[in-house]
Formats: C-alpha cells, structure tokens, sequence
C-alpha cells in the first residue's frame, strides 16, 4: 500500500513544501486545486497515525474519492492504484460511494489509471453483493470499453471481471445485451493466455440460461469453442468444453453443433485421450448431452466412441464412471447401437454396475441403459439372458439397501421387458411377478406404478402361464395381489394417479377374460366391486395430483414408452469466478405415455371402472 501513495506522500510532505527551490513542489503547487492539496495531506496524515484504515468510508474514502476525480494523471493513478492494493487484501461488501470513485477512474483518459481500476473491480466482484452493485452503476459498458483496447494488461482485467460478473444469474442478461459477447468471443483467439482463458471462462458463464445460449450461437462462438478443444492451457480447453456441453443441451444447440461442426465428435474423442480427469470427465458429459439427439447418438459409435468410453467404467475414478455411464445410457436410446455396445463388451461391466448400491445414481444409468436394450424389440436377447441380465435385476430388487430412485428404476425396466416379446416369459418363468406384487406396495407412487404396468402388460398377453402365475398370488399371505390392488383403489392418496388406472384396468383383464375362474375373482369380490363403484361416481377430480403418471391403450393391453428421452446435465450457474492476478427412459417420469392431460386420464379411468361394474355384473351369477 506505500506504493501507491509515495508520490503523492514525496511532493507534498511539510518538508517539500518549505522548499520553494523544489522542481518538484513547484511543479505540483500549479497543478493541485486546494481540495486536492487537503485530500493528500489527510492521507499522509492517516498514514502517520493509523496502520489499520477502512479506505471504504469516511475521510479515506472522501480523500481517495477527491484524487480520483482530479485532472492531474498522478493524483488519479495513486488513487486507483490504492484501490487495486486495497481491494487485494480488504475483499468484501462496499456501498455505492465506495464504488462511483472506482467506476470513475475506469473512465479515465490514462490507460495506467484504468489498469488499476479494473483490477480493483475484479477482486470486489469475487463478493455477490459487489457483483449486482457493479452491474447496476453502469459499470460493464466500460469493462467491455477496455475489453476493445489493445492493451494486454486491460484485457486481461476487463475480461476477469466480467467473467467474475458473469457468475451472478441476474447479470447475465445485461452483459449479453451490453454488447460484451462478440469481443469476448473474439479475445477468446487471443495469443495471451492469460486473456484465452478470462475470455472463455466468461462466455462458459454465459451459457447456463437458454436465451443467453441463443445469443452466444448468434455471436458466433460456437466455432470458437469448438477451436479451443485442442486449446494449449488446461483451464481454457475445460471451460470451452463445459460450454459446449451447455449449449447441447438446447434442441437448437444440438442442430447449430450437428450442421456446422462436422468434426466435433473426432475432436472430442482424440480430447478424451488427455490423461486429466476433471477433463476426460467433462467430455463424456458434453458426448452425453449431444447423444440426446439421434444423430449424435449414431455417430458417436461410429467414429470409435464405444471404444473410448469402455476403460472408463473401469475407472477408479467414480466421476468417470459415472460420466461413462451417463453417456452410454444415452447412446442405447438408438436402436441401431445396442448391438455394438454389446459386442464391445460393455455388458459384464453395466451388469457388475448394476449392483453397486453405495452409488444409486450411477445404478440408475446403468439400469435404464439395460431399459434401453429392452425396448429394441427388433434384436436378439439371448446374450442378455445368458450373461445374467434378470439375475442381477432379481439382486438388485431385492436388496434392502437399493434406493427408492434405484428401486424405480428396476421397475420401470421390468415394465419394458414385459413387453419384450424374447423377456417377457423368462420374467413369468422367474418368478418376477411375485417381485412386481411386492413393488406395488412399496410406498413409491412411480415405482408402484411401474409395477402395476409391468403386471398389465403381462395380462395383456392373455396367455395361460400369466394367469397361472397371478392366481398363486392373487390371496397369498403377506404380499396378495387383491390386497394391493384393493389398497390402490381405495386409498385416498392414489387418487388421481396413473397407478390407479392400471389397477382398474387389472380388473377389467381379469373379469372380461375367457375364463370363468378369472371372472369369479372380481365379480364375487364385494370390496373390490365396491371401490370400482366408489372410482366410477365420483364426479370432480382430484385438485392434488402426486406424483402424476399418464397412459395410454395399446391393441389388448396397457403400454408404455420403453425408451429415454435423453438425459442431460447442465453446469451450475456458479461453475467460473475468477480472482484478479427413451421408454427409453432419463429421469423418473419418462416412463409414461402421455394421453392428453390430467382430465383425459380422470374421465377414462371412470370409463373403465364403469365397463368393469358391467362385466362384473354380468358374472356374478357364478358367485
């Protein structure tokens, strides 16, 4: 801090002022206006009295504020670079008059002047309350003044702050429409690496809002980010990549990246032979965001991409491996791929994955990733079973440590196979339908309802085994199927939920069925009939919803989409802030189909429950 204030501290001490002979007091007697005088001396005097000064009020600020606004460039410069030094070691919240002195000498005429301040604005915007509070004053429109200069040292501090700036979600949208992203999508080119990196971290935190995104493609940046993958600097090649895993996660993203950067998918996978783990695991994320899209998803696999992203699962890094697997769930959503994930030897380690309870989340990719398979009814299951598929399913159901998520997951899978032409006996066979019996009461809406789906879908096979198989079931101490299904129907907090509806229409496979014994179950249940009739008048439906599931008919039986639609991860909007020096299924309710809304779903449901009274009405003479 002595630093800065030495010349002034030198030209106007008593002693300098008794000598008149002075080159140096003379000098400066013509130029300083008297408050100037009285600002230096104040300082000088704080200086002599007072090792700990607040500089952010009172007389210092006043005193700095004077030199700030003085003409005199070493009066300007001293108190700028105050601010700079200050602001390096005294970093918090300041009020507005601690910040116009600092905006003001960012307007200077001297670049040396505007050096300093913009550095002091760097390290005060590290705090959120500084960051709004610049913003506000008006302060970017000069930080991208200096962002034009030709300066090294000004762009550096310029573009820091902004990025710094950046990293504040109410700010975004004004550094966008300030004008900053086209020189800093320009300086991102620059030969200063220090500049490179400012530039590229800033617009990675332009790129967690959608409309802010938009811009950035019409800015043109995407090709500069894409340039960047191959960047020398570490930081800068993360930054680029992360913002490229930002901007494909937009449809609109997606179709800019596919149509104008033919060689991204190569460029990212020869990236992914970097040894840099933070960084290997960033671009699988960005791969799997991209392989949201069909295009995407295809041509990963065929520029070589299963053969980067298998030693990955055997990683002993659980970041990758969970990338890893994020991305692989994504890339089994097109049909075309399953065959070469399998052939690539991916399904003994997404198999041993599957059992990995302390890590649920990674389960869920892999599991949705077997989902995915299941759904490809058009290809050969025989290397699934024979490796374990339904055994390890079987484990993972039935362990008490699997989570609820996990849980859910299963039973969305079960749900899919049932529909598989090549899974659904081995499932009836297994024993499975006693697993799913147990999964409809297991307290989870959407895992229930996955297992009541699963349990229709097999019903609408109308083959003997099922039936069989369900009837064993149906008063079985402990876990019977009337008993759950009497629960569905009847307890209030299913109501308005697709569980409900696939309860209902359990019953009307049951009662509408060829087989008299079948009928008598439903037909000469007075509680069922009961509940069923409760469902059918009820005239309103239900203002609360939890945790609501669509459906729809398909030819004989209940359906649901097999396969994801995709899933993606966005890099949180605090991810830069730098200092001055599908059926195929994504997320938990990609599982349903989707009728038309909450009030198709009410009124069908109703439908139902009124075609079950009648054909139960129809039967009863047998009871």
């Amino acid at each position: 801090m002595g630093s800065s204030i030495s010349t002034f501290c030198h030209c106007y001490s008593d002693d300098d002022n008794k000598s008149e002979s002075s080159d140096c007091s003379q000098e400066r007697r013509a130029l300083l206006a008297h408050r100037e005088r009285q600002a230096v001396a104040s300082l000088v005097r704080l200086f002599e009295n007072d090792t700990r000064i607040d500089f952010y009020e009172g007389e210092p600020l006043k005193s700095l504020t004077i030199l700030a606004h003085s003409d005199v460039h070493h009066l300007q410069l001293s108190a700028a670079t105050a601010f700079s030094e200050i602001s390096e070691y005294d970093v918090r919240p300041i009020s507005r008059d601690a910040l116009e002195p600092m905006l003001y000498l960012l307007q200077s005429t001297y670049a040396d002047v505007q050096h300093c301040a913009s550095a002091a604005l760097g390290n005060l915007a590290g705090v959120e309350e500084n960051k709004r509070l610049i913003v506000d004053m008006g302060g970017v429109k000069y930080l991208v003044r200096q962002m034009l200069s030709p300066s090294t040292e000004a762009q550096i501090n310029s573009v820091g702050c902004i990025t710094n700036l950046a990293a504040d979600e109410d700010n975004k949208l004004a550094i966008a429409k300030s004008g900053a992203l086209i020189p800093l999508t320009r300086l991102t080119r620059s030969a200063d690496l220090r500049v490179q990196r400012n530039a590229t971290g800033a617009l990675l935190n332009m790129t967690h809002r959608a409309d802010l995104r938009a811009m950035l493609i019409e800015a043109g940046s995407v090709a500069v980010l894409v340039e960047l993958l191959d960047a020398k600097d570490d930081d800068t090649q993360y930054y680029a990549v992360t913002a490229l895993s930002n901007i494909a996660v937009d449809d609109s993203g997606r179709d800019i990246l596919w149509s104008t950067q033919p060689a991204l998918i190569p460029v990212l996978l020869q990236a992914l032979h970097k040894p840099k783990i933070k960084l290997q695991s960033q671009i699988v994320l960005t791969l799997r965001n991209l392989a949201s899209d069909a295009r995407f998803q295809a041509s990963v696999v065929a520029h070589g991409g299963l053969d980067a992203l298998l030693p990955l699962l055997t990683s002993s890094y659980t970041l990758l491996i969970m990338s890893a697997a994020a991305c692989l769930r994504n890339l089994s959503i097109h049909p075309d791929n399953e065959a070469p994930i399998v052939r690539a030897g991916f399904l003994p380690e997404l198999l041993d994955l599957a059992l990995q309870m302390d890590e649920p989340e990674l389960q869920c990719h892999v599991i949705s990733t077997l989902r995915n398979f299941g759904a490809n009814n058009g290809s050969d299951k025989q290397a699934l079973i024979e490796a374990g598929l339904l055994d390890r399913i079987r484990i993972a159901v039935e362990d008490k440590r699997v989570h609820p998520k996990v849980r859910c997951e299963l039973a969305a899978a079960l749900s899919v196979f049932a529909l598989n032409d090549q899974l659904w006996r081995p499932i009836v066979e297994l024993g499975f339908c006693e697993l799913l019996v147990r999964l409809m009461r297991c307290r989870h809406m959407e895992t229930e309802y996955n297992a009541c789906l699963a349990i229709g879908t097999l019903i609408g096979k109308n083959l003997p085994e099922v039936y069989e198989e369900l009837m064993r079931l149906w008063q079985k101490p402990g876990i019977g199927m009337r008993a759950q299904l009497l629960q569905i129907l009847t307890l209030s907090e299913y109501t308005g939920t697709g569980v409900r509806s696939v309860a209902v229409w359990i019953l009307m496979a049951f009662v509408s069925s060829s087989r008299s014994d079948l009928q008598k179950r439903i037909a000469c249940d007075s509680q069922l009939v009961a509940a069923v009739e409760d469902i059918s008048t009820t005239r309103t439906m239900p203002a609360e919803r939890p945790e609501q599931a669509s459906w729809a008919f398909l030819p004989g039986m209940l359906g649901k989409k097999g396969k994801d639609v995709g899933c993606q991860e966005r890099a949180p909007s605090s991810t830069l802030t730098l200092s001055s020096s599908s059926s195929r299924s994504s997320s938990s309710n990609s599982t349903a189909i989707d009728v038309g809304g909450p009030d198709n779903e009410f009124q069908r449901t109703q439908s139902l429950a009124l075609q079950v009274l009648s054909l139960a009405r129809g039967a009863s003479s047998a009871c």
